[in-house]
């Protein structure tokens, strides 16, 4: 998997296409996930301006700060037919955009995440022009993954599976939540991650909540965890999975009873992907049986989000999202169940609608593990 494959010329010729569809002159990215895809430069967010100025038609231009010039030059965006100019310190970067735009424009489309200061500066720049958001373009192209994305995006898989095959080594009843989460970020570090996105360690009550983190309290005798991690490779894409473990001892039995219900849900709503169902059919597919056991209230999230050079972006399942699922599509599938005041459970695997079914990225056992 060559870098050129992950971030092909042909990419910004579809965006102009697209751009001039959408009605809008340009586009104007800052540094984000956007303008990765586009040119694969993983640029530095800061005050200084950076940002690539793609035209409907004409060429497209990056423009970034002196000092960061050498980096813009080594990444993948010569390659795919960039000019790139700069600006030193002290001096007015906007018309350095206003030049490459190469005349007047009455629609641009800025990133969707753009600092403020730069959009008020490029309101300024551009008074007589509407502002509107990159995303209503590039979200068309992003959303389906080309063969070279979904290899990044297994072997991203495959990254931290490995670190999950390893928790014997770290969680044991006594550690705490932030003990053990130090070691699995080293271990993700290890696996091939250049980046540690998020280790969330939630033992007993902590489990009930989805998003909880880490603490300092330590894990007890018996208790569900449920760990999720994930990071981004070298490539740009990330992992993104989530286990329930058992600390040792006995579990609470209750606890087992749904376990058992959302691994089952878990199941159906993986083997329930394939091109044609909407993104609120693949949510539906999870949440019933959860709620036909009675724990549907305890559902308290979405079933997925969408995997790529974010860590959520679209497709998004849930419910009133009638999307169709297309094959190139790559999510998440994570039911849970929260007990608040005692416990809870996720299981997460990201998959890949492909043309006839599904591919999971990862290959752990949902099996409740006791360690």
């Amino acid at each position: 998997m060559g870098i050129d494959e992950l971030y092909p010329p042909d990419r910004l010729i579809a965006a102009q296409r697209a751009t001039a569809a959408a009605g809008l002159d340009a586009l104007l990215l800052t540094p984000g996930s956007d303008l990765r895809y586009l040119t694969g430069y993983d640029a530095h967010a800061g005050e200084r301006l950076t940002c690539l100025v793609l035209p409907a038609e004409g060429e497209p231009t990056l423009v970034v700060p002196r000092l960061e010039r050498p980096a813009a030059e080594a990444s993948p965006a010569p390659t795919t037919g960039v000019r790139i100019v700069d600006h030193v310190d002290g001096t007015d970067p906007y018309p350095l955009v206003v030049a490459a735009l190469d005349g007047p424009v009455a629609a641009v489309g800025l990133a969707d995440r753009m600092w403020a200061e730069q959009v008020l500066g490029l309101r300024a720049a551009l008074p007589d022009a509407t502002q509107r958001l990159a995303g209503e373009v590039l979200r068309e192209l992003r959303i389906r993954k080309s063969p070279a994305e979904v290899a990044a995006l297994a072997e991203a898989g495959a990254a931290i599976d490995e670190v999950h095959l390893r928790m014997g080594e770290w969680l044991r009843p006594g550690r705490t939540e932030a003990e053990v989460a130090t070691d699995i970020a080293a271990a993700i570090r290890a696996a091939g991650h250049v980046t540690v996105d998020f280790v969330i360690v939630a033992a007993g009550p902590n489990g009930a909540s989805p998003h909880h983190g880490t603490s300092d309290r330590p894990i007890g005798v018996g208790e569900p965890v449920v760990v999720d991690i994930g990071g981004t490779m070298a490539s740009g894409y990330r992992s993104d999975c989530t286990r329930t473990y058992l600390a040792g001892g006995a579990a609470p039995a209750d606890f087992l009873d749904y376990y058992a219900v959302l691994r089952d849900a878990q199941r159906a709503a993986v083997e329930a992907v394939r091109p044609g169902i909407t993104a609120a059919a693949a949510d539906a597919s999870a949440r019933a049986p959860i709620a036909a056991a009675g724990y549907g209230p305890a559902f308290l999230h979405r079933t997925g989000h969408g995997i790529g050079l974010d860590g959520h972006e679209e497709p998004y399942l849930v419910a009133g999202n009638d999307r169709l699922l297309e094959a190139g599509m790559a999510f998440s599938i994570e039911p849970g169940i929260y007990l608040a005041g005692r416990h809870g459970a996720r299981i997460e695997d990201i998959v890949v609608c492909t043309t006839d079914g599904v591919q999971q990225l990862n290959t752990t056992p949902t099996e409740l593990i006791a360690l």
